[in-house]
């Protein structure tokens, strides 16, 4: 029974963390959802019905999504306000925000906090020999568990993405210099980067660009995106075009200087990486690859040595 436990456990676990990976990918699909949904229905003589429309929809969009939705609801009215918003913000900064609504993510915790702390309640109290202070420490465990599973999955999509921004930035700047320095203006140039670029910062661009067509002010478009993806050198290429906005400097003077900073700060991180490689690759090395090495330099040594019967 000592090894049942865990062992069942580690099942639970893995079953869970499988369903809170496919339920956190639902939606990230690149097919737009109006052209997928105009293709399914665009061919059809007699309008659908309700029922066949909600039929198209996967299990998922059907059953689970509409759970985690009604499950936020009743949790939400004892929740902060910031709470939500908080959350909103990392799904905003993971660019999941158009994909996956905040109480919906919420629900998603609340979900997983109920199985994993249920599983471990079935399994600490009634299926070992625990003492009842440790069976509650590890229920409560399993409990927290859950709630802070999908926090971590989304933390690590905003790392993903701002790494994602940072590399991508001073090649987006060249393009821009060059769009600018060709006679373009400024937001003909970001709108360049949208075109032909297909990755974060470019969908940062777009919605800048959507923004200003929209009547906001660019200063302001661009400090709210700078809020938004929260990267330290899109916030200060944002600050350097906005004191040029204010002064009247030139704007392609601008982006050449900021271009120029952001290569050798790319460069820089290059070399960083570089000279802590050595470091990193020592606990490897020590602890998989050298006695490795060992064994096959002298276990035929010590099995000659113990025939011999030295030892």
């Amino acid at each position: 029974m000592g090894l049942l436990g865990p062992l069942i456990l580690l099942v639970i676990g893995i079953i869970l963390l499988g369903g809170l990976i496919i339920v956190g990918r639902r939606g990230q699909s690149d097919v737009d959802p109006l052209e997928q949904r105009l293709a399914q229905y665009g061919d059809r003589e007699l309008p659908a019905s309700l029922e066949e429309l909600e039929m198209t929809l996967s299990f998922q969009d059907r059953v689970i999504v509409p759970m985690y939705q009604g499950l936020a609801k009743l949790v939400v009215k004892f929740t902060p306000e910031n709470r939500i918003e908080e959350i909103r913000t990392k799904l905003d900064r993971a660019g999941m925000l158009d994909k996956q609504d905040p109480t919906t993510f919420f629900g998603q915790q609340i979900a997983l906090m109920i199985g994993l702390g249920a599983g471990a309640f079935f399994l600490f109290f009634f299926m070992t020999d625990w003492p009842t202070m440790r069976a509650t420490i590890g229920t409560f465990a399993g409990a927290a568990l859950g709630y802070y599973l999908p926090m971590l999955q989304l933390s690590s999509k905003i790392s993903k993405r701002k790494d994602t921004i940072v590399k991508s930035l001073p090649d987006a700047l060249d393009l821009m210099v060059i769009c600018v320095e060709a006679g373009l203006g400024f937001d003909a140039a970001m709108g360049k980067v949208y075109e032909k670029w297909d990755n974060d910062l470019a969908l940062a661009f777009g919605r800048i660009i959507q923004e200003i067509q929209l009547g906001k002010a660019r200063r302001e478009a661009m400090r709210d995106m700078s809020n938004r993806l929260d990267v330290t050198d899109f916030t200060t290429f944002a600050a350097a075009i906005i004191q040029a906005d204010q002064l009247g400097v030139s704007i392609g003077k601008i982006l050449r200087i900021q271009s120029d900073q952001m290569r050798v700060k790319r460069r820089q991180r290059a070399q960083e990486k570089a000279q802590q490689a050595p470091v990193k690759m020592m606990i490897p090395m020590t602890f998989f690859i050298f006695p490795a090495i060992w064994i096959v330099l002298l276990g035929p040594s010590v099995m000659v040595v113990m025939e011999a019967g030295v030892f």
